[in-house]
């Protein structure tokens, strides 16, 4: 609580890194509900301009060394839930 936190995500593909890679983060609340897009990637960081997740992510991947990671901000409790990464660097998926 408080302390930045880092979520690691690292992958592999079969096909050259291209502009087309993207990268999608996902949350869940603990509680259940709605899964909700924080995090888009591609070429340039997306990070989510609505909902609890607003102004406190941070790109701190790199795609060209397979990084897809992210940080949050000043979390709490209330964050806790379930975080989904899923990279696609197409014709690779």
């Amino acid at each position: 609580i408080g302390e930045q936190v880092l979520l690691k995500c690292s992958f592999k593909s079969s096909s050259p890194i291209t502009e087309s890679l993207t990268v999608d983060w996902t949350y869940r609340p603990l509680t259940g509900g709605q899964m909700e897009t924080i995090f888009h990637y591609q070429s340039v960081p997306y990070p989510t301009t609505v909902g609890k997740f607003k102004d406190r992510i941070s790109w701190v991947g790199n795609v060209a060394k397979g990084d897809a990671s992210i940080a949050i901000q000043s979390p709490v409790m209330s964050d806790n839930g379930t975080f989904i990464c899923s990279v696609k660097n197409p014709p690779d998926v």
